[in-house]
């Protein structure tokens, strides 16, 4: 019989590239998991690594046992989904990686309404780009995945990852308060001329943000470029830049910006993944259905401001 540790090895090798890489993922020396793929050799009667100059490479018997490893790794999250179903009440750990607008507005509420409803579920947390982030929630470096769509901008489709809509927020020009103005800034339009400050290239913030520009007739001058938005805020507040900014930021925080309306009213989604062989497990959906209330209940109180 094959064991399944050392399968996964095989398969986190088969995903990262190098024995460094698998080591440091799963916490292990290079030694040992260059050891245990020996052992894994032993047992199977064939070749599975082949040395191509300083790495490895995946023989095809070895991508045959990674195909099968990951059915392998299905079937055993869903029964121990439906063993947890078992129980009286949700238990168990989610791992869930998070952006840093959906960290500050969305967590903290989440938190504390698990935390009451479901003492059992151990929720760990940590802040991820959401490109990065879809690719490590299929490979199970993570249960679930809090990420984000721009327009005209598709996250990656990851084929064993599923998708529910959390919520959608408004896009608006965030410019310097009036008294911090070099000049009048009604529109996108008006900001041509001004410093911009957006998240690095390779984000679909980023994208979206010079997309905007560009179609408004500029190219904009990216003078900042932070992924932390509470540095691009106050960037914003003392009058040095002005950015796109969706109204999730501003989620439990009063702002000097101006907050302008951009034509065709542009919203970002908001949704969470997880692996199908994971959706069912009630840890998961647990806390699937606290992060779609607090959205809600956000949404609500949003609009509740607006019309007031």
């Amino acid at each position: 019989m094959l064991d399944v540790r050392r399968l996964r090895l095989l398969r986190e090798l088969s995903i990262r590239g190098t024995l460094a890489d698998v080591a440091a993922a799963l916490n292990f020396s290079p030694s040992t998991v260059s050891q245990q793929l020996s052992i894994l050799e032993q047992e199977t009667g064939v070749e599975l690594l082949r040395k191509v100059g300083r790495r490895v490479q995946l023989t095809p018997e070895a991508e045959m046992l990674v195909a099968h490893t990951a059915e392998l790794l299905d079937i055993l999250e869903r029964a121990e989904g439906q063993l947890r179903g078992a129980e009286d009440r949700a238990s168990g750990t989610v791992r869930v990686a998070v952006f840093q607008s959906a960290a500050l507005a969305l967590m903290p509420d989440a938190l504390n309404t698990m935390r009451t409803q479901h003492p059992d579920v151990r929720v760990e947390m940590t802040q991820r780009e959401p490109e990065t982030a879809l690719s490590e929630t299929w490979a199970r470096d993570y249960d679930m995945v809090v990420a984000e769509q721009y327009p005209a901008h598709a996250a990656p489709l990851w084929p064993d990852l599923d998708r529910h809509q959390l919520t959608t927020d408004a896009i608006r020009l965030a410019a310097p308060p009036e008294s911090r103005q070099l000049h009048a800034v009604d529109r996108i339009e008006d900001a041509a001329d001004l410093a911009w400050v957006m998240e690095p290239h390779g984000t679909a913030s980023r994208h979206f943000a010079e997309q905007l520009c560009r179609r408004a007739g500029f190219e904009p001058d990216v003078r900042y470029q932070t992924a932390d938005l509470q540095a691009q805020i106050r960037l914003i507040e003392s009058g040095n830049a002005v950015a796109l900014m969706p109204d999730l930021v501003w989620t439990g925080r009063d702002t000097s910006c101006r907050l302008i309306d951009l034509e065709d009213a542009p919203r970002r989604t908001i949704f969470t993944s997880v692996r199908h062989s994971g959706a069912e497990h009630p840890a998961t959906v647990a806390f699937r259905a606290v992060l779609a209330s607090t959205a809600r209940t956000l949404a609500d109180a949003k609009d509740s401001t607006e019309h007031s």
